[in-house]
């Protein structure tokens, strides 16, 4: 099996997992924000996405190569400040990618970092205003001040799922995006 592992994010945590999942598969790392791989050339894709606002910021992108994906296995991991397996992960997800397309890939939510004082200014002013609207003393808390909850070990999901798919082929450096 031909593995690329894809993602977006917008402060750092999404592309940190998917540098560990690299080291731990050897698959290839597209930064889909600089460079598109060719789809064809892989046979089974992972796809981090951070959530942003309550939507996946992979939602464009992957709305858009749907097509060239569907047959092939797909794994979607988003990271949040928010806990696996809260419901508004699903509700989030729900509203903005179309239900054929969860409904044929694997998902796991895994908890990201966020460091206040590395964000722009309306970034975390935007933070603030939502945070007094936030109910939840806890999310108020992780909006105000940040969090980390990154966490090596929760690739585990992750990784089970590269197992269950097949031997790894190494990817080519032309499908790599090596010159």
């Amino acid at each position: 099996m031909r593995l690329a592992i894809c993602y977006t994010g917008k402060f750092g945590s999404t592309r940190q997992y998917a540098t560990w999942l690299a080291e731990a598969t050897g698959a290839p790392v597209f930064d889909l924000a600089k460079e598109e791989p060719d789809i064809s050339a892989f046979d089974a894709f992972i796809l981090g996405s951070s959530i942003i606002v309550m939507k996946p910021t992979i939602k464009d992108w992957l709305t858009a190569h749907w097509p060239a994906l569907r047959e092939k296995p797909i794994l979607l991991f988003t990271v949040s400040g928010t806990e696996p397996g809260h419901p508004n992960l699903e509700i989030w997800l729900r509203n903005h990618l179309p239900d054929i397309i969860l409904d044929s890939i694997d998902y796991v939510p895994l908890r990201g970092r966020l460091n206040i004082r590395e964000l722009p200014w309306l970034v975390r002013l935007s933070l603030w205003i939502a945070s007094l609207l936030e109910p939840d003393p806890h999310g108020k808390q992780r909006m105000r001040h940040g969090f980390d909850f990154m966490d090596r070990d929760s690739l585990r999901p992750i990784l089970h799922w590269v197992d269950t798919h097949g031997q790894l082929i190494p990817a080519t450096e032309e499908a790599a995006g090596v010159s």
